[in-house]
Parts: structure tokens; C-alpha cells; sequence
């Protein structure tokens, strides 16, 4: 066995996999170029950290469940609906999420709420987050299975360790009082240690209403807006202005 290849076996013992798979080309760029030992050293591990941090990465952004549209940098300045770019770039920032701040997104359907709290989402995903995006029917439905399936149990688990969450329509319908007291729950555990995304189509107020509880949407509005962003957004639906069509446009 060549010295190459022992190196990749005590790679492979360490768990250095991108190592023991580069070791080749790392050698024969440090044969023509003679580094330093010190610049060698920090090549060799500087390819397994960027390999870690990309899976990492795509780790995250799995477990984020982001829907298709996601990306802030495709959004579309043109359309106006009350968010401009510099506040949207003070928000891709992230300094409202280091300080545990949440951002509620209110508007009606179209405003580009999910895509804004998707990309936020993504956002801080990337910046190395633990961050996840959820509807208000994926919340109560973990809250409801947790201490039954094992995976409604490990997806509770994430939500408990987030940096950030990201809830999409939160009282879009209505719910039970078994539902929202859960809910509650959940919010009230993480207050002030997690940051929310929330969207919504309904006025605070109208909280009461969806959960025929006013005391109960006093206490968790008390709880999310506390530290919050109020962003209404307004004006028509993106969708139904760039509705797509299967038929060919006719001259």
C-alpha cells in the first residue's frame, strides 16, 4: 500500500470522506504549486469543511420544507404591494432574527406573504439556522400526533430546537379548543427562545373570532407581538395577475 492510499484509509477511519476522495488532486496541487506546510495543512482541511458545510447546508434545507418559490432574489420589485426594497433587504439581513424578533406578514391572498416568509426562511437556513417552514395544518396536526408516531415525535422535537419558524396561514380556518390551547402551548414554550414568520390573511383581531376564544387569542397575540414586525402587505394577488394559461396567446 502507497503512502497515498494510507493516508486515504486513516481518512476514511476519521470520517474525513471528502479528504480521502480529493487526497489525490490536493497532492498533485501541492507537488507543482509547494505550498507551506501550514498552507498545505489548511488546504487539506479546508476541503472537508466546505464539503461539511455544503451538506450541512443541504441538510437544513431539507428539513426547512420550503415550498417551490422560495428564493428572494427572484423577487419581483415591480409589483407593489407595500414592501419596498430596502426594507426588504433590512430583513434578509437577519437582525431581527439575532434578537429574537418575529415578523407577522398580514395581507390578503396573493400579497406574497408565503414567498417573502419562504425566503426569509431560506435565508436563514443558509446562514446556518436551524429554520422551518410549516403551515398552520402541519403545526396542529404534529401537536396532535407527537406522543403517537414517531415521526410527528421527531418533527416536534426539531420545532423545539428552532432558531426560527416560519408558520404559513395561521388561522386561515377555524379551529378546536383542543387545537389552539396546543398551539398556544407550543408558542408559549418557545417565547422569547425561537423567532416566528407568521402569515395571515386576518387582522389580529379577527384572531378571536377563528378561535372562538378571546382570551386565548389575547394571550398568544400577547406572546408573538411582544418582539414582532408588523408588515401589512396589500394591493391585487400576483397570482391572478400572472395567471398562466394553457392556451396559446392569439394575436
Amino acid at each position: 500500500m502507497n503512502k497515498t492510499q494510507t493516508i486515504k484509509e486513516y481518512c476514511r477511519s476519521l470520517k474525513l470522506s471528502n479528504i480521502a476522495d480529493k487526497i489525490d488532486d490536493i497532492v498533485l496541487g501541492a507537488e507543482n504549486k509547494s505550498p507551506s506546510y501550514i498552507d498545505y495543512t489548511a488546504t487539506l482541511l479546508n476541503t472537508e469543511v466546505v464539503y461539511r458545510q455544503g451538506k450541512d447546508a443541504e441538510k437544513r434545507t431539507k428539513a426547512a420544507r420550503l415550498p417551490l418559490n422560495f428564493n428572494l432574489d427572484s423577487y419581483d420589485f415591480s409589483f407593489s404591494n407595500g414592501l419596498d426594497k430596502t426594507q426588504l433587504n433590512q430583513l434578509r439581513e437577519l437582525k431581527w432574527l439575532e434578537q429574537n424578533f418575529n415578523i407577522l406578514l398580514m395581507g390578503p391572498s396573493g400579497t406574497g406573504k408565503t414567498f417573502i416568509a419562504a425566503g426569509l426562511c431560506f435565508d436563514a437556513v443558509k446562514s446556518g439556522y436551524r429554520a422551518y417552514f410549516r403551515t398552520m395544518d402541519d403545526i396542529i396536526n404534529i401537536l396532535k400526533l407527537k406522543d403517537i408516531t414517531r415521526s410527528a415525535a421527531a418533527e416536534y422535537k426539531r420545532l423545539i430546537r428552532a432558531h426560527l419558524i416560519a408558520i404559513d396561514d395561521i388561522m386561515l380556518l377555524p379551529v378546536t379548543k383542543n387545537d389552539a390551547v396546543a398551539l398556544f402551548n407550543l408558542i408559549n414554550l418557545l417565547y422569547e427562545k425561537t423567532s416566528f414568520i407568521i402569515t395571515t390573511n386576518k387582522s389580529p383581531k379577527e384572531w378571536a373570532q377563528v378561535l372562538n376564544d378571546e382570551v386565548l387569542a389575547t394571550a398568544l397575540l400577547d406572546r408573538l407581538l411582544y418582539k414582532c414586525e408588523i408588515i401589512k402587505l396589500e394591493g391585487n394577488s400576483y397570482r391572478m395577475k400572472n395567471r398562466k394559461t394553457i392556451f396559446e396567446n392569439q394575436v
